[in-house]
């Protein structure tokens, strides 16, 4: 019998599962491989296939002769060998994806997932008006962040998006072939750094793609079931939105200014509109309807006496062919708008769009007339997909998050302060709670506190540039456009009021005469020390009478993001995620308390070790009561093409997040276990993560880790894939450390030396401390708690990615001896963990309980072994001269590139 696995189970996140899928991707393989070897033959002669199958062989062998063969090979052989294995990675994911998507679909053969099922759930049981409410105000929106990881050129993924296409409709060899062809010939490597806008246009392509399909799809098919199951979709309701960082995100990269904000900002606009042109031309098609037939309503001729005034051009081009045809007439108007909202300087109500309510409601017009005249079926079709697509991408896309480190925000306002000169000293020796005081009192006043026409000074014009920019594009695209600012390390109550102040400043909040604000101001808790504070932190906020009342006026609700990765890098997963689960509880009782409604961003990246895995579980295993209706979830790096590329992953992936967050919020409200039980946990769990932090702060901090790192891995020369264009560190001043270095690169180092530390070090000595401590029976119950058997089943995972007889050679070959004993607490810890994650799960191996994924993975593991000897000696090869040859260093970030793409899922 097939085994098949639920569609949000970790399992089925990794990879393919049943037995019959795995047998049709193998075949799918085998067919992609073989036309890359008479690729390769092409191109290298017989003697490129044979070095490959060679080199192949002797890698699984691992003897010396391997280490042989590679050091004789030139460099330019060395390119040929890297590409060939990466792109045989590169096949072979799409054909996986492609497989999946089957697969998934395959756990709902009725042609409805999860969605139906919740739904069904809630019919009949349920109260009403509570769903209801919860309908309304539903909004999930996965936000595609400025933190690519993503080491393929949009170029080789559009390829590989073509044989996908090729492998569905059943192309034949040629065409794949020379698709194949195609892919040999085009550069994996970017030839030089993206630029903002680069990025913008790269995860444009995505989120274009997923306005154009997946979003209204998956909206129709929610409307659907809402219905079967007796409810309704409020006709404003926008249950999933598109977010974005690219363009926004200026912590740590210099090369955000609010000029590319604003460039990006255009570049998001002119693909929705884009996106609506292209559905307006089809309604103008299809909607011939005549009154010589039926009627129309008053309020569209009324609309269209308006429209004549207000556009007589358009009148008198169409009126000859349109009289009798007013829904053609009406969408030339519609049409033109959009056209001038593309082209216009400055806005001229009647003639563009100020956003998309206008844009909204001229089609909601066409609506109510079809559906008042005998014409609803009619309006079920591209006009319902127009409207949805509308509600969910305005003129903008995606939303907009801005983000900016809260040191800025005080170097700013401290400019101006000294220069007012009202303080008895420099606002930078001010403490938090001197500094908290002194911001309160300027919201009370609201007086204007920057005097504008005597020059901003120098420290403060690039910081109130960024809050004018918002200003202006709310009033140029509409609220939505840009209205979430981020405060990265956020440490104190000052930190926030620094911002608000700011945004008062540049007209985004009112808090004394009409009280408005335009603009959602969102601390981010990063390291494991704010997010212990995180609670606290939130309630001061919500006691200052300012703040409070600009909660008040963005409806009582306020967003806290949670970030994952660097509390991993600096204490560990196990304390991480427990961290992070705790300082949910603390919010959602802070929030509750203040009677406002929160919203959580979970800064989530691909890997486990920060804080990837399947995002549906990650909900379930969310506290109770901790997701009221709306959440956001950061999709970044290679996540996106491996969830996004293909539409019918794109639309399973939306629709498991959306009917996730939607059960937290309707049937996750009240703990699932007593109180007792839950004290029982929390206490073991508490001995679980001191002792794994201590484990893992004893390795951090070790003499000669930052040195073992960077000899053991890559990470030195993943700065020059240019995958992105943050640095890769931080500013700083002599000798470079730990703390210097970002996550992202963190990560993705240790993963590609197969170690992958950040996803399980500490683990294993935190459960063996609670265990010895009288913890055993704590922990053998704890196997039912959601939150418990996530971390469980995500560092199982990571386990069966780690290969430390891999690991082993980069450590031989590459690192100082006296350094070896860090890579001797490597193997200790992780042999510890090893043995409690198994005792735990009751396996004798890792993925027992799924033999196919773990067959899978090993034989992605034999193609890995080759690069990976491959890349050894290469940086051997590298560090061994100051000047290195091109083709030496254009091999060696082949290597990188395609280790990426075997392991997936590497930052």
């Amino acid at each position: 019998m097939t085994e098949l696995l639920a569609p949000n189970s970790l399992a089925a996140h990794a990879g393919v599962t049943s037995t019959s899928g795995h047998d049709a991707l193998r075949a799918d393989i085998r067919r992609l491989s073989t036309m890359l070897g008479r690729t390769l033959v092409h191109h290298g002669g017989p003697e490129l296939l044979d070095l490959v199958e060679q080199v192949r062989k002797l890698a699984r062998d691992g003897g010396p002769e391997i280490t042989a063969l590679l050091s004789g090979l030139d460099a330019g052989t060395a390119v040929a060998l890297a590409r060939a294995f990466s792109q045989y990675f590169q096949l072979a994911n799409i054909a996986e994806q492609r497989h999946r998507a089957a697969e998934l679909a395959a756990t709902h053969p009725d042609g409805h997932g999860p969605l139906r099922r919740l739904m069904g759930r809630l019919a009949g049981s349920a109260d009403t008006q509570e769903v209801q409410d919860v309908l309304a105000r539903a909004e999930l929106r996965p936000v595609f962040t400025a933190h690519p990881t993503e080491s393929s050129r949009q170029s080789v993924l559009a390829i590989l998006r073509r044989v996908a296409d090729g492998l569905d409709r059943g192309a034949s060899d040629d065409d794949l072939e020379s698709l194949v062809e195609l892919l040999w010939q085009t550069d994996e490597l970017r030839p030089g750094k993206p630029t903002v806008a680069d990025e913008a246009r790269a995860i444009g392509w995505y989120m274009e793609q997923l306005g154009r399909g997946a979003v209204p799809e998956l909206l129709a098919e929610f409307e659907r079931e809402v219905r079967a199951a007796g409810f309704t979709v409020p006709p404003d309701a926008r249950p999933l939105v598109l977010g974005c960082w690219v363009g926004g995100d200026r912590d740590g990269n210099p090369n955000v200014t609010p000029a590319v904000t604003r460039e990006v900002l255009e570049l998001y606009s002119d693909r929705a509109l884009r996106i609506h042109e292209g559905l307006v031309e089809e309604l103008i098609g299809e909607l011939s309807i005549s009154t010589r037939v039926i009627g129309v309503s008053e309020e569209l001729r009324a609309s269209l006496a308006r429209d004549r005034r207000a556009l007589p051009e358009v009148h008198d081009r169409f009126i000859r062919l349109n009289a009798n045809e007013p829904y053609r007439l009406k969408l030339s108007y519609v049409q033109a708008r959009l056209a001038h909202t593309r082209t216009r300087s400055e806005h001229v109500p009647g003639r563009d769009y100020l956003g998309p309510d206008g844009y909204v409601e001229d089609l909601a017009v066409i609506d109510r007339s079809l559906r008042g005249h005998l014409g609803a079926r009619i309006a079920d079709g591209t006009l319902a997909r127009a409207l949805r697509t509308a509600r969910a991408l305005g003129l903008h896309l995606a939303e907009l998050d801005v983000r900016e480190h809260s040191r800025r925000h005080h170097e700013a306002l401290g400019a101006v302060y000294d220069a007012l000169g009202e303080l008895d000293r420099p606002y930078a020796e001010l403490t938090r709670e001197e500094r908290t005081e002194l911001l309160s009192r300027e919201l009370d006043h609201g007086r204007p506190l920057i005097r504008r026409r005597y020059g901003l000074p120098a420290e403060a014009v690039d910081v109130l540039g960024v809050f004018d920019l918002l200003h202006e594009v709310q009033h140029q695209y509409g609220p939505q456009v840009a209205r979430t600012y981020i405060v990265s390390m956020c440490q104190g109550v000052d930190d926030l009021l620094a911002v608000a102040v700011l945004s008062r400043e540049a007209f985004m909040v009112e808090l004394r005469h009409d009280p408005r604000s335009s603009i959602d101001l969102v601390p981010l808790f990063e390291t494991v020390e704010e997010l212990s504070q995180a609670g606290p932190l939130l309630d001061g906020l919500l006691s200052v009478p300012g703040y409070r009342q600009h909660v008040r006026n963005r409806g009582d609700l306020q967003e806290v993001m949670l970030g994952y990765s660097d509390s991993n890098k600096g204490a560990g997963i196990t304390t991480s995620q427990w961290e992070i689960h705790r300082a949910q509880r603390q919010l959602r009782d802070v929030a509750a308390g203040h009677g406002v409604r929160l919203r959580l961003f979970h800064g989530r990246g691909g890997s486990v070790g920060r804080g990837g895995g399947p995002s549906a579980e990650a909900v379930a295993s969310a506290p109770y009561g901790s997701v009221d209706a709306t959440m956001k979830v950061t999709e970044q790096g290679e996540v996106v093409s491996d969830k996004y590329s293909l539409p019918a992953l794109a639309h399973d992936n939306l629709e498991i997040m959306l009917a996730a967050m939607l059960e937290a919020t309707l049937l996750h409200q009240s703990s699932r276990w007593d109180d007792a039980t839950l004290e029982r946990w929390d206490e073991a769990m508490t001995v679980v993560s001191d002792a794994a932090r201590t484990a893992y702060a004893g390795l951090v901090s070790r003499p000669g880790l930052p040195e073992f790192f960077t000899a053991a891995t890559p990470v030195d020369e993943l700065g020059e894939l240019n995958v992105g264009s943050r640095p890769s560190r931080r500013p700083g001043s002599g000798d470079r450390t730990l703390d210097d270095l970002r996550a992202i690169p963190w990560v993705f180092g240790w993963t590609q030396t197969r170690m992958v530390v950040p996803g399980w070090y500490g683990l294993g000595s935190g459960l063996a401390a609670a265990r010895a401590a009288g913890y055993g029976e704590q922990l053998d119950e704890m196997r039912e708690w959601a939150f418990f058997t996530n971390l469980l089943g995500n560092v199982e995972m990571t386990l069966a990615k780690t290969d430390l007889r891999i690991a082993r050679f980069y450590v031989e070959e590459l690192v100082d001896p006296a350094l070896h004993p860090v890579f001797d607490d490597i193997v200790a810890e992780h042999a510890s963990t090893l043995r409690e994650v198994l005792r735990l799960t009751g396996s004798p191996t890792l993925l027992a309980r799924h033999p196919v994924l773990r067959h899978t993975l090993a034989v992605r593991a034999s193609y890995l072994e080759p690069l990976h000897h491959l890349q050894v000696e290469l940086l051997s090869q590298r560090r061994r001269t100051s000047e290195p040859d091109a083709d030496l260093q254009r091999a060696l970030l082949l290597t990188i590139n395609g280790i990426a793409a075997g392991l997936r899922n590497t930052g």
